[in-house]
């Protein structure tokens, strides 16, 4: 998966697990301020994540996650280090 892949994929299931605008999604978006998610959601994210990549997901790893392009970094160092 490239770059465009994962922000796709993200988004996808941002869309589809959450019920969000598309046109909202950006690499910039903040996931609390911007799309309204919550702890729960972010918890209910992580394990989306894990299914999608078939990879764990730390809790460490999404502390400092703000925004969809963290999200996406997240993934990207996941799928680069278990390759």
């Amino acid at each position: 998966m490239d770059k465009q892949d994962i922000f796709k994929t993200l988004k996808d299931t941002l869309v589809e697990q959450f019920e969000l605008d598309p046109a909202k999604i950006t690499p910039e978006a903040r996931l609390s301020e911007d799309l309204d998610l919550d702890s729960i959601d972010a918890v209910d994210l992580v394990l989306k994540l894990q299914e999608i990549t078939g990879r764990k997901v730390s809790p460490e790893q999404f502390r400092e996650v703000r925004t969809v392009g963290d999200v996406q970094t997240v993934i990207e160092q996941i799928m680069a280090v278990n390759k």
